[in-house]
């Protein structure tokens, strides 16, 4: 009896966190879908469908040319972390050194520096350099942001590469290049998909750095596009339109979910067992 009790309290409990979880995303959807004198109730869910939230939110983020832009951004960025964590993970995991020691915890010390409390030394820094202010000058901070954590990601991968695989390769006559691009590079691709995940998920939905270097409004990320949707004292918020906005700025991701969902569900049980 009381293993019964304890199991409709559990399912309880998980029921009213899914209804937690899932009434503000219902929410969102329901309101997108309304016109601008139709927002009276939120949780009045679904009583109107109409697409003129979306035709002027996409209109007004000029949506094509910020999708174009956030893609760039991403895809850029998540291809030199990947190249840069795997090329540095591979001596932190091969050379048996107090150096490689060093270098591995050299990269942990990043996870514990924010970047936002550096900030300003390093737009400072920029503006000293002449680096321009266009939609690749956040690609920096991503980079260096994602290192620390994607490369000690790829260590703990490849130190679960068999050394004797390399060995063989190397009796065989191939170069450090070919061992590492042939042979190791594709045995990591947990890491690599658990990678392109975390840090690609961050990079499309961060709008602080994209806010902060770059100036030109033809160059704007979708996460700062949809800040004009807040509107301000004079001008209030649209909330049918902003919910639109977030709708349209997550529908790309949930597109890629759907299309490679089986990869991205191991990938992350990947990550997590050997992070």
């Amino acid at each position: 009896m009381r293993k019964k009790i304890a199991k409709c309290v559990l399912y309880f409990l998980l029921i009213l966190y899914s209804v937690v979880t899932v009434m503000p995303l219902l929410i969102v959807v329901s309101s997108s879908f309304r016109t601008t004198g139709n927002m009276t109730s939120p949780l009045s869910l679904f009583i109107e469908f109409s697409l003129d939230s979306y035709k002027a939110a996409f209109t007004k983020m000029n949506y094509i040319n910020e999708f174009i832009n956030s893609l760039l951004t991403t895809g850029g960025s998540v291809i030199v972390i990947v190249l840069i964590a795997t090329m540095a993970a591979y001596p932190i995991a091969r050379i048996k050194r107090k150096s490689s020691k060093m270098l591995y915890y050299f990269f942990i010390a990043g996870l514990v520096i924010p970047a936002q409390m550096v900030i300003v030394p390093i737009a400072q820094m920029f503006g000293r350099l002449n680096i321009p202010n266009t939609r690749f000058t956040p690609m920096i901070m991503f980079i260096t942001c994602s290192l620390p954590f994607s490369t000690f990601l790829y260590t703990g991968f490849m130190k679960g590469v068999p050394v004797e695989i390399e060995e063989v390769a190397y009796m065989e006559g191939a170069s450090l290049w070919k061992r590492f691009s042939q042979i190791v590079f594709p045995l990591l691709k947990p890491a690599t998909v658990s990678v392109v995940i975390t840090q690609g998920l961050w990079i499309w939905n961060d709008y602080f750095f994209p806010m902060v270097f770059v100036t030109k409004r033809s160059q704007y990320s979708i996460p700062v596009g949809m800040i004009q949707f807040l509107g301000d004292r004079e001008n209030p918020a649209q909330w049918n339109t902003l919910f639109a906005a977030c709708v349209l700025c997550a529908l790309p991701l949930i597109l890629v979910f759907m299309v490679l969902q089986k990869q991205f569900i191991n990938g992350i049980a990947a990550g997590a067992v050997k992070g």
